[in-house]
């Protein structure tokens, strides 16, 4: 295991003439959930995906438990988990078999596939709808399983973007509660969330991201103390400028 669990140098993305990310450096511990907010546009799902190997930066460097990026693409995806912004699933399988098939994808032995995937649906408040087929779930419960698909296989980092996407309060609140105990678990876990009372509520530390750069970084706390607010969403509007509303 690598002293960190992820580190960023100096991290650009163009696509043409347009500047996604812009020279972002970060290092997230192990045990950290870190979270990174923005407006839309501002990178935040560009960083996730080259983390993630699906881009490959323009300039500068990513390592992921020591894997970089690039150069070794297939041990990064060994140590990773991705709930991606856009969820991938198969309508016509329950959301048990679609979490059971990429456990069995990452070669999860069997008794122990069956044993995670009972305990991660009880955690996350889905066990009455996990034998119907997807194509029947709410928004919700698809962003639940997605986030199940993408830790089925117990992974060391979690790259989560925008996890509670259409989910009402309660359901929320289930998926808080499983992401607080992935991190009691030694996780690193990076967080991309346009709910601010979300990232106050769990973060240990959060970047704040505009235009593809770094504008911000601290805990929760130390932010609004530095800026005197009274909370994380009038910090993100006196540095961006920018209402939720328009954020997202």
């Amino acid at each position: 295991m690598s002293e960190s669990a992820i580190t960023i140098s100096n991290l650009s993305k163009r696509f043409g003439d347009l500047t996604a990310l812009d020279d972002l450096s970060l290092e997230i511990g192990w045990g950290e959930l870190f979270g990174i907010l923005g407006p839309n546009g501002a990178g935040k799902s560009t960083t996730v995906n080259i983390l993630s190997t699906l881009l490959e930066p323009t300039n500068g460097s990513a390592t992921i438990d020591g894997h970089d990026v690039v150069f070794d693409p297939e041990g990064v995806r060994e140590v990773i988990g991705v709930c991606p912004q856009e969820p991938a699933f198969y309508r016509f399988l329950t959301g048990e078999e679609n979490i059971a098939l990429i456990g069995e994808m990452h070669l999860v032995p069997k008794e122990i596939l069956k044993e995670r995937v009972r305990t991660m649906v009880e955690k996350i408040g889905m066990e009455d709808h996990i034998k119907r087929l997807a194509k029947e779930y709410s928004g919700g419960m698809i962003r639940r399983i997605s986030m199940l698909m993408a830790l089925v296989n117990d992974p060391k980092i979690a790259l989560l973007d925008e996890p509670t996407v259409a989910m009402d309060p309660q359901s929320r609140r289930a998926v808080w509660d499983f992401i607080r105990e992935l991190k009691k678990n030694g996780k690193a876990i990076i967080l991309t969330t346009h709910y601010m009372e979300e990232a106050q509520e769990l973060c240990d530390r959060v970047a704040i991201i505009d235009e593809g750069r770094l504008i911000e970084i601290g805990s929760p706390e130390e932010l609004m103390k530095k800026h005197q607010a009274k909370n994380l969403e009038e910090v993100f509007l006196k540095l961006t400028g920018k209402k939720l509303r328009e954020a997202v």
